[in-house]
């Protein structure tokens, strides 16, 4: 031991010690992003398919104002499996919920994407939303998750797991 950290009080140690243990425990945590199952959570599927880690994501995309991207991905999920004769009133409420340029939840949308939208909500199929559905995945994929993964909200996630 050092001459210096000698003369510490021992309360003072001790309390250097577990801060060490807990700083080197988040940060293996954090570079690897081990779930107590072995699988990591380097991606955001293996995120959106568990319960606890998409509510973990969730609660951070409220803290960034930017939860819409999120509710729009499920809501097409959801469109994707409904029974045809439901598909026309549903896709007409993700339109008028995140597509519209006024839309309460409107989500960041190509011109081309949006216009392509537009055209076919008088007949929609369940593959109307696959490619809006897809470039907002790509978004957050891209730009959500990677902070999501620096948050303390992912370290909620991972205890979760």
């Amino acid at each position: 031991m050092c001459k210096g950290l000698s003369s510490l009080p021992s309360s003072c140690l001790e309390k250097a010690k577990e801060m060490r243990v807990k700083l080197s425990h988040l940060a293996e945590t954090h570079h690897k992003h081990k779930v107590q199952d072995g699988r990591t959570l380097q991606d955001l599927e293996t995120l959106l398919n568990n319960k606890s880690g998409l509510q973990a994501f969730r609660s951070f995309l409220r803290s960034e104002f930017s939860e819409e991207n999120l509710e729009f991905w499920l809501a097409c999920e959801d469109y994707g499996v409904l029974p045809s004769n439901l598909q026309k009133t549903k896709a007409s409420s993700i339109y008028s919920q995140f597509i519209n340029p006024d839309a309460p939840q409107e989500v960041n949308l190509d011109a081309e994407t949006r216009e392509a939208l537009l055209s076919v909500m008088d007949s929609p199929c369940a593959d109307t939303f696959k490619r809006a559905q897809q470039g907002i995945y790509t978004l957050m994929a891209k730009d959500s998750f990677p902070r999501f993964l620096r948050s303390h909200h992912c370290m909620e996630a991972i205890k979760a797991f």
